[in-house]
């Protein structure tokens, strides 16, 4: 398993003027993210970088979170263990299918 240089980029749903709207913050996206670090930590995963971000566009397909450099994106992360089905994965180096957004 190399996650050497992965950044998992995590919708926060802000607009240009700073609030907060649409789907991602409406379904907890952001309070995901404490959960995300601590489950990061726990599997080891110490270079693996967590942002939230500015609207990511897929207000249809949210909470939604990408992870680069390799441009995967996810969506529909509502829990904690849409959270573990995804590291899951990217410690084998494989993609989520069931959240992948194509």
């Amino acid at each position: 398993m190399n996650t050497e240089g992965k950044h998992i980029f995590v919708c926060a749903s802000f607009r240009a003027n700073g609030s907060p709207q649409g789907t991602c913050d409406k379904k907890g996206g952001p309070a995901l993210v404490q959960y995300l670090q601590e489950e990061l930590s726990d599997r080891g995963l110490d270079d693996v970088l967590v942002s939230t971000t500015s609207c990511l566009k897929v207000c249809d397909r949210g909470p939604a979170m990408v992870i680069y450099p390799d441009a995967t994106w996810y969506g529909g992360i509502e829990s904690e263990d849409d959270i573990d089905a995804i590291l899951d994965c990217l410690e084998k180096g494989e993609v989520d299918q069931d959240h992948l957004i194509s």
